[in-house]
């Protein structure tokens, strides 16, 4: 049983990789201002690095048994989502599963906005990663979200692991 927080990370997940590749290209009618500007694409960019640098530190205090500070530094929403027992319970269950990490590979970082509704109000930036663990044939997906809080700093949102869906 997932907990509340697993599951919201998860429908953050699934929405940013489905607007990611429901993202029609560009009719050639489209107005300059969708365009980015060179100063955009390059902030961007930046904080794609920062936010992965911030993932990595989460998924190193997660691999090193940490994950009770990982929940006492995240956004409101995911305290609101699930306890801190409930969040670590589950985190270390389902790690326990998996083995130790043999790789790790980001994948992707998707962004996502939330009018409400089944996720709480706000931005949202997803950093996913190929993790291969000891128990796993194959690399399986591992991923970090974040909240874009009231005061303007990112937060930890969910992170879950999660087998690809049998076909």
């Amino acid at each position: 049983m997932l907990a509340r927080l697993l599951v919201c990370a998860l429908l953050i997940g699934t929405f940013g990789i489905t607007s990611a590749q429901e993202t029609p290209a560009p009719a050639p009618q489209q107005p300059a201002a969708r365009q980015l500007t060179p100063e955009q694409r390059a902030a961007i960019q930046k904080q794609n690095q920062v936010l992965e640098k911030y993932a990595e530190s989460i998924i190193a205090m997660i691999d090193n048994g940490q994950i009770g500070q990982v929940w006492d530094e995240a956004s409101e929403v995911a305290k609101h989502s699930v306890g801190r027992d409930q969040f670590v319970k589950t985190i270390e269950g389902e790690r326990s599963k998996l083995g130790k990490v043999g790789s790790r590979k980001l994948t992707t970082i998707n962004r996502s906005l939330s009018k409400g509704g089944k996720l709480p109000e706000g931005m949202y930036v997803n950093v996913n990663y190929a993790t291969q663990f000891a128990n796993q044939p194959k690399p399986i997906r591992e991923l970090v979200s974040f909240h874009l809080d009231g005061d303007k700093k990112w937060r930890l949102s969910g992170y879950t692991v999660s087998t690809p869906a049998a076909k």
